[in-house]
């Protein structure tokens, strides 16, 4: 279980702080929803509970243990929402390769089967994937790292529905094993998912009502 306890951030560039008390508890096979606006401070959630930003107040909690920002760099896995701007590799297989020396071939075709990309070229640069599938690599790299607490920034972002429904069942079933947190400016894309909802307002999370 991954605990947030009235976690407080203020950007260097921001006059007020950004989060003001988020406390959240998210496990495994319950998926996390946070909706919010854009400019809301819903990536800056996702990065502090990486270990990409740090909070200046409050405390974040793996299993019951608090953990610092080093830890969480090595526990979360963060996919943002244009992960294209993000990979380093000059094709699918050597972004796959970045930090895995000793990657074989059957737990690569593993991670490549369980995101759906079983049939690309490994050969592919990256940027030559359609946006559904340059989420589903970006996916497939942390999978490798072994993150336990996957956190998606926008993730159904400009795909049609078709793929977007795809996705959405991809996400389900990899939180059956890990902790998953989505944010979003598009609750409504969503509709139908199985999902603890929360909306972030005045950088604070409440319940997330869904009209029928």
């Amino acid at each position: 279980m991954l605990d947030l306890d009235a976690l407080h951030y203020s950007p260097a560039t921001a006059a007020d702080p950004v989060l003001r008390g988020v406390t959240l508890s998210a496990r495994n096979g319950q998926p996390v929803l946070i909706a919010g606006a854009s400019g809301s401070g819903k990536t800056s959630l996702l990065e502090v509970i990486s270990g990409l930003a740090g909070n200046q107040h409050g405390e974040i909690r793996w299993q019951g243990q608090a953990v610092n920002r080093q830890q969480r760099r090595w526990l979360c896995g963060i996919v943002f929402q244009f992960p294209e701007r993000h990979f380093l590799g000059l094709s699918i297989q050597q972004e796959l390769k970045l930090g895995q020396k000793r990657l074989g071939w059957e737990q690569q075709q593993h991670v490549l089967k369980r995101v759906g990309l079983a049939d690309v070229d490994l050969s592919t640069p990256p940027e030559r994937l359609s946006g559904g599938q340059q989420r589903r690599l970006a996916l497939a790299v942390q999978l490798l790292r072994g993150a336990e607490v996957l956190l998606l920034d926008e993730p159904t972002a400009g795909l049609d529905w078709s793929v977007r429904r795809e996705v959405l069942q991809l996400m389900s079933d990899l939180a059956d094993e890990r902790i998953l947190i989505v944010v979003t400016h598009e609750p409504e894309l969503f509709e139908g998912w199985l999902c603890d909802r929360h909306a972030l307002l005045d950088g604070q999370l409440k319940p997330l009502i869904t009209l029928p």
